[in-house]
Parts: structure tokens; sequence; C-alpha cells
């Protein structure tokens, strides 16, 4: 662990924690600013199986996270699952690498991405990303910055969410490996609704999401609020 790194680290989010007061969405505005990111975010793996979008600095990071638990795939997964650093210095060449996730973040202005594991020990906890709108790569030292931050992150993260070492983890799978709670109880209404498996209804959910380019979160709330897609 670079010293100098982790203490620059701290010092811009006690900085910013008195603007805004301490949290995740603080340290990771703190950042995407000392690294010269455009918008970044965090979403948290709960015992291997429920995702949790956890920050994000504004409308766009969380639209960009959204877009990965849509689709099952993109740099957080990547970084969670293989438990390091995944860099895309310009996401118009990474069609072939994440097909579905890519057309999504270029919609909402991700040019460059960069995602760190959250890791407490050697226990993943989630991942965080970092994004351009420009396709500028992030330098070494830019790098070992986020690192830093990661690692301050991870422990932020458990404080604010403590039952991420209640359970024993799962080994880590590619695919969505769970959704919060309102979206499996819109599955469920589907479900029922329609004669559905609860796999299928969830493929619906999802399908509907990318077609319309909406957070998953927000059709499961207009399905259980109006018990139907439009």
């Amino acid at each position: 662990m670079n010293n100098d790194h982790h203490t620059a680290a701290w010092q811009h989010i006690s900085a910013a924690v008195l603007a805004d007061g301490l949290s995740l969405t603080t340290a990771c505005r703190a950042c995407a600013e000392d690294v010269g990111a455009d918008f970044a975010g965090v979403t948290l793996v709960i015992a291997g199986e429920l995702r949790l979008l956890a920050a994000a600095t504004g409308e766009d990071a969380r639209l960009v996270e959204d877009a990965q638990l849509v689709t099952g795939e993109g740099p957080c997964t990547d970084a969670y699952t293989r438990r390091t650093l995944i860099e895309a210095a310009d996401l118009h060449h990474t069609a072939d690498r994440w097909p579905a996730y890519t057309p999504i973040a270029r919609e909402h202005g991700a040019r460059a991405v960069l995602a760190l594991p959250l890791t407490i020990g050697h226990l993943p906890t989630g991942a965080m990303d970092l994004y351009r709108r420009t396709p500028t790569p992030f330098t070494p030292a830019q790098k070992d910055r986020a690192a830093a931050y990661a690692r301050i992150l991870a422990l932020l993260a458990l404080d604010a969410h403590p039952h991420l070492l209640a359970d024993q983890p799962r080994p880590a799978r590619r695919r969505p490996q769970g959704y919060p709670p309102p979206v499996h109880i819109a599955a469920g209404i589907l479900a029922e609704k329609h004669g559905l498996t609860p796999d299928d209804a969830l493929a619906r959910l999802r399908a509907h999401s990318f077609r319309h380019s909406q957070p998953l979160l927000h059709t499961a709330q207009h399905v259980l609020t109006h018990h139907r897609l439009d």
C-alpha cells in the first residue's frame, strides 16, 4: 500500500466531509474529483448474491451503474469477479467485451472507465467505477490513487452495510447474482399475472429495462404501482 496516496485520499475525503458529511457518495465524489473522473459509482454485492447500488455521484452515474445490473456485464462485474483492476480507455472499442452494457454506457456519456474491486481482507464486497466523458486513459499515478480510495470505500461500505460480512460468501459468478427486493416482488407480480416462471418474469423485467434504457428499479417500481409493464 502506498502510504502517500492513502494519506492524500483521506485528506481529500476529509475536506469533502466538511461540506457534505461522511458517506460513500461523498468519498466517491472526492475520488472522482481527485483522479479526474467525470462521474463515479459504487456497487456492493452482499454474500455473493444481492447487488446494491450504494453510491452514485449523479444521475449519469446511477444510470450507467444500473446498466450493469440490467445487462449482467460490465467493468464492475469483471472487477468484482476477477478481483482486479479493470480498465477500458475507450468504450467505443468494447462492443465485443460488453455487448449489451457498452451502448447504454455510451448513451449516458461514459467513454472511458476504470473499475476497482472493493475488498475487506480477502473478501470482495463490490466495486467502484470511475468514468470519463472523453476517451482519456487514467495515468499510473491516478490508478494508484484510485486504489487507495477503493480501500477506504471498502471500509465505509462495511460501516454503512455491516451485513456485508453477515453471511458466508458464495463463489463469485459473472451473471447478475441477485436483485434488490422490489425487483423480485415485481417479478412475482408478473409471474402470477402472466403464468410465467420467476426466471422468465425476471428476464421480462430486464428486457423491458434494456429496451427502454431505464433503470431496473424504475421498471420494478412501475410494476409494483400499476401491476403491468407498459
